[in-house]
């Protein structure tokens, strides 16, 4: 059965250590300004959190196929101090690396890799449409094929990692035909930033994640070779499913890392805090809300990396591609969801501070919200879950 070694928890008080050292410090005046600290990228990846499970050729650890649970623990600690921080590791590993390294020839994993997973750049994951969402099928993004170029002409929503001052790449869905039976057909092309025609929006004004890097994208007649593609023409599809499923363990441990950050504020906050001459915390109707905080954690913990470690048994060959979707999803939805009623209990119980920028619950209570959105809605995750039960799709 699934555990974490030694080896993880050594792992875990590096990234912490980084964390509290390196983030903690300025977290409240970089939510404040909306700063991304691009200068904390290159240190993330020397101490390896972009390469955990890439190959040695390209600058990676080389623990494919045992590293996601790493990635998950170094996730997990990011988010516990920031959960901005925390997606843009997620992102930069799921969303911008994953698909040129799983999909992508020898030579753009030669031109992309190296400098992606070093930290010198970011890349981002264009799917997400104005009108196309959960339905990605119904995505609008247009590439043609003309004199050996790919013309792009569309615009992606939401992009996390896409305008910083190292974006060197997004990846982006387009439409490039129709299959026999007249559906679109889907692909994924490579637009490296500086693209003529590539455009990134002014960064959104956000409810949460303020330190995440997030824009809007535009593409008209932004061409780039042929060879661009990534995988298969017309595979696109399959491929971004693929990605998603990886990337809803890696969510749910970004909501374990709110999750534990709220017992831990919770339970200081009840002994410190005192009412009536005691600690709140004698009042059951308080205890006890930090006593569901404790157990949801312990619960979004153990599904998460449950399917973390099915991940890793699936490219060995041990389990199959539907229990490792039917674990992402369960532990997507379980977790994000804790981690949403988590921050709104630890903020009634801080009270009026709670509802105070100086107390990091009320931060934390921002940035819950889209953990039940992104890379999979609440509601899409229990069809997943329904559909893997053989009910009807």
């Amino acid at each position: 059965m699934f555990e974490l070694t030694q080896d993880h928890e050594d792992f875990r008080r590096v990234v912490r250590d980084f964390a509290e050292g390196e983030i903690a410090p300025h977290v409240e005046q970089w939510d404040r300004e909306s700063h991304f600290p691009v200068h904390l990228v290159p240190k993330m990846g020397e101490l390896g959190l972009f390469g955990l499970e890439a190959p040695e050729e390209f600058g990676g650890a080389g623990m494919e196929g045992e590293g996601f649970s790493y990635l998950c623990v170094a996730i997990e600690e990011l988010g516990r101090v920031d959960q901005a921080m925390g997606i843009t590791l997620e992102a930069g590993v799921g969303l911008g690396i994953n698909p040129i390294q799983t999909y992508g020839t020898q030579e753009q994993k030669e031109q992309w890799l190296p400098d992606l997973l070093a930290g010198r750049a970011l890349a981002g994951f264009g799917l997400t449409e104005p009108e196309a969402g959960s339905d990605a099928g119904a995505t609008k993004t247009r590439a043609r094929l003309e004199d050996g170029e790919w013309v792009v002409d569309g615009a992606k929503a939401f992009i996390t990692n896409s305008g910083t001052d190292i974006t060197s790449v997004v990846t982006v869905t387009a439409r490039t035909g129709e299959t026999a039976d007249g559906k679109a057909e889907i692909s994924a092309i490579i637009v490296p930033n500086g693209t003529p025609g590539f455009t990134v929006e002014p960064a959104y004004r956000k409810l949460g994640w303020h330190i995440s890097d997030t824009h809007g994208l535009t593409f008209e007649g932004a061409r780039v070779p042929e060879s661009n593609l990534l995988g298969e023409r017309g595979h696109g599809f399959k491929q971004f499913l693929k990605t998603l499923d990886d990337g809803r363990i890696a969510i749910a441990a970004l909501a374990v890392g709110c999750l534990q950050r709220m017992l831990e504020e919770t339970t200081r906050y009840s002994q410190e805090r005192l009412a009536f001459g005691r600690p709140i915390a004698v009042n059951q109707g308080v205890s006890f809300q930090v006593a569901d905080i404790a157990l949801m954690t312990e619960v979004a913990r153990t599904l998460t990396y449950k399917a973390a470690w099915l991940k890793e048994q699936q490219h060995a060959g041990k389990r199959s591609v539907a229990e490792v979707k039917q674990a992402a999803a369960m532990a997507k939805l379980y977790s994000t969801e804790a981690a949403v009623t988590a921050t709104r209990m630890a903020t009634q119980i801080f009270g009026g501070n709670g509802f105070m920028e100086e107390y990091p619950v009320a931060r934390f209570y921002r940035d819950a919200k889209i953990l039940e959105i992104g890379e999979g809605t609440s509601e899409v995750q229990r069809m997943l879950i329904a559909r893997g039960l053989g009910l009807p799709a």
